[in-house]
């Protein structure tokens, strides 16, 4: 029987001195010990753990129970009696085992737990893993260390919950884990804060530069990634309450406010490997970025924050984050960038932000980054806010801001739609410039006329694409219609007269050219279809399309001529546009030179 072996291994173990112990000992103790497990004997394992005279013993060699504990505990039922015995065991190895074995033992545990079990797992052996660490006398900051930095590595390839749905459920149990382990990690942030309490010159900064790293981990995994607005019909939002507890972690162990203001990352180490040390920098520009969200987003940690700076100090302090969290795909942290960038904006008035930040490179860079997710981002919402950003970005601008942002877009957006969008935006300050009773230098005279010769032109000539360019040509030739209706030959206070000349050789002439080039091709193709579809057996007959290496659903003959009818009711559009410009400019001529 499993007890009376176990009972015969105990009984020759007590007459021993601790230091007689013998390997052979250890694996006597453990096979006989798993064996009562197994077997069911969970209750009178326990009362030979309790037994007074096995403690050396128990001290000595209980660590190695914890595997075959921990198996036990997942195989046995909630319910199940035999499943409180062996929590009341790993209870009594916490509270009798050598802590170092016992640390190990715990962390080995930890380790080798995959998929569903992980979660469980840490949860399990979070307890008598903080008893130890606080019997701990030796390492007791790298101790914990190593136990977050374990545990985190753990969690981290399970995926977040999303959606509400996901959080309710909490499969596998994550929304649970993180909270547990910020209790886990309660016990040495309240050692910290009192050695800091004691002295101002807190020297001991080991176990403060573990939880800092804790914390650096958690905001990249999982609050990065998890949802963090408020939801109805969840009473407390798990990863909102997890962020508030490492918010104040920081807080109590005074890194928040360096944190923020000096971007300070604790001890990095030093990587030979510069692959290693990129995936360093990278981890801590994430857990930062993620960090500011909290605080100016979601409002965490806010009334520790001096209320002391202009909207604009905190958009560029701000403007590194937000670079870093738009140059990802991942739904949840594009919005996340997209949140922040807005709500540094909403702080500002318009035309308050200096043309003289245009010249620091996140400026720069960040609208070019938002023309991409306008774009390219798969997710119509997130394409349709990352557009809104962009116009509230240009509104805050003051008019020689707008002006060189305007021409850094229209040179490196590439996108038809976004050019044409801009070139409406600079329609809007002429306008303004116009209409109102102050000089706008920026928007009228020789600025404009700079500005102009990147808006009234073919990228490529009468070669141009002209179906591709549609938005921008239109965009150009309203803007041009514009410019000769609101501004007279006579005032010519947009410059506009001055290059008449330039702007038919560069933009008109090259259009009519391209209008006349266009039609008569994608007219060839119409005829071209309808005698084909004559000489086939069927109208059905299809042809495959690729579009960025992809193949699109066949198309049939009569999708084909939708698409070339399609473009021709374009083409036809900008030639009446087209028409309508040289007529007005051909009317104000005239009336200039009667009235002469």
């Amino acid at each position: 029987m499993a007890v009376d072996e176990l009972q015969a291994i105990i009984q020759r173990c007590q007459i021993l001195e601790e230091a007689d112990f013998k390997g052979e000992d250890f694996n006597l103790f453990q096979v006989a010990g798993q064996k009562c497990l197994e077997d069911g004997y969970a209750a009178q394992l326990l009362e030979v753990i309790q037994n007074e005279k096995n403690k050396v013993i128990i001290e000595n060699m209980g660590w190695n129970l914890i595997s075959p504990l921990v198996r036990c505990i997942f195989m046995y039922k909630q319910e199940d009696d035999k499943r409180e015995y062996c929590l009341k065991i790993l209870d009594q190895l916490a509270q009798l085992c050598n802590p170092k074995e016992l640390f190990l033992g715990l962390l080995e545990q930890i380790e080798q737990a995959s998929g569903e079990q992980v979660c469980q797992t840490v949860m399990l052996l979070l307890q008598p893993l903080q008893t130890v660490l606080l019997k701990l006398q030796n390492k007791k900051a790298y101790s914990v260390g190593l136990s977050l930095a374990m545990i985190m590595n753990q969690l981290t390839p399970l995926p977040v919950p999303y959606t509400k749905q996901q959080l309710q459920e909490d499969k596998l149990g994550l929304c649970q884990c993180c909270n547990a382990v910020v209790d886990f990690a309660k016990p040495f942030v309240n050692e910290v804060v009192k050695n800091m309490e004691k002295s101002s010159e807190y020297n001991d900064m080991e176990l403060k530069e573990e939880l800092l790293k804790f914390c650096m981990k958690s905001l990249k995994y999982p609050l990065l990634t998890a949802p963090l607005e408020q939801l109805e019909d969840i009473e407390e939002h798990p990863f909102r309450h997890f962020a508030t507890e490492i918010i104040d972690i920081l807080w109590d162990i005074r890194e928040l406010i360096p944190l923020v203001f000096l971007h300070r990352k604790g001890k990095s180490p030093h990587w030979e490997n510069q692959e290693f040390a990129d995936i360093e920098r990278n981890n801590s520009a994430d857990s930062l970025a993620c960090l500011s969200y909290l605080m100016f987003v979601q409002h965490f940690g806010i009334d520790c924050f001096p209320m002391v700076f202009s909207p604009s100090y905190l958009l560029q302090y701000n403007m590194t984050h937000i670079g870093v969290l738009l140059k990802r795909t991942e739904e949840s942290m594009l919005s996340k960038g997209l949140d922040l960038f807005e709500s540094c904006l909403w702080r500002m008035e318009d035309n308050s932000l200096l043309h003289q930040y245009l010249e620091l490179r996140d400026f720069i860079n960040i609208p070019q980054d938002l023309v991409k997710v306008m774009t390219l981002c798969p997710i119509e919402h997130l394409r349709k806010k990352s557009l809104n950003i962009l116009q509230l970005f240009i509104d805050k601008f003051d008019a020689e801001g707008k002006y060189t942002l305007f021409r850094c877009l229209l040179k490196t957006s590439n996108h038809a739609g976004v050019e044409g969008y801009i070139i409406k935006n600079i329609k809007d300050q002429i306008h303004l410039s116009l209409t109102k009773a102050c000089d706008n230098i920026w928007f009228t005279g020789h600025h404009l006329i700079s500005l102009l010769d990147l808006v009234l032109l073919l990228p490529e000539g009468a070669e141009t694409d002209l179906l591709q360019n549609s938005d921008r040509i239109m965009a150009s030739l309203n803007l041009l219609r514009y410019l000769v209706i609101k501004d007279c030959e006579s005032d010519n206070q947009t410059g506009v007269w001055t290059v008449l000349a330039k702007i038919e050789q560069n933009f008109l002439k090259p259009l009519h050219v391209g209008l006349n080039m266009s039609k008569a091709h994608y007219e060839a193709e119409i005829r071209n279809k309808k005698e084909n579809r004559r000489e086939a057996h069927s109208s059905n007959t299809v042809c495959s399309v690729t579009v960025s290496g992809e193949k699109m659903p066949a198309m049939t003959t009569e999708m084909q001529l939708q698409v070339l009818h399609s473009a021709l009711f374009t083409f036809d559009l900008i030639e009446s546009v087209l028409a309508r410009v040289e007529e007005l400019i051909e009317v104000k001529i005239k009336a200039v030179m009667d009235e002469n």
